[in-house]
């Protein structure tokens, strides 16, 4: 009586499909990755917008102009938004709060101050010019 011998074992095209799933696969998840990872760091460049947002609302209640509420790269509290490696510069003019960093290709994340009335408050946005809308970080 003749016992033929059981494969044991993958074909080598049984291979090669696992390989291409996983290279297809390996395709789309890899930029998908690297773009969670920017958002991720750029968080550092949002947070650090918090105290000029702060010191900005301030110096609006006391003045009641956003023209006055002016510090350029050089003060200290532009340097205090500077906390992190993704945080080049900050500066703010007229009330503008510009942050730049090196995780967006011309480095702008740029908040824009508006005036609500009814609560005496001010209320923030991005600003269309900021880059960081392009690269889809903010």
């Amino acid at each position: 009586m003749n016992i033929k011998p059981t494969q044991k074992g993958f074909t080598l095209i049984e291979l090669m499909i696992v390989v291409a799933i996983i290279g297809i696969l390996a395709a789309i998840a890899i930029p998908a990755y690297s773009t969670y990872t920017k958002k991720a760091k750029f968080t550092e460049v949002i947070s650090a917008t918090s105290p000029l947002k702060l010191e900005v609302d301030l110096c609006y209640a006391n003045d009641a102009a956003l023209a006055d509420c002016d510090w350029g790269n050089d003060t200290t509290l532009a340097k205090g938004a500077m906390v992190g490696a993704n945080v080049t510069s900050a500066a703010v003019a007229d009330g503008v709060i510009t942050i730049t960093s090196p995780l967006v290709t011309d480095n702008a994340y740029i908040l824009t101050p508006a005036i609500n009335t009814t609560a005496g408050a001010l209320t923030w946005s991005v600003a269309s010019t900021s880059t960081c809308i392009a690269a889809s970080l903010c």
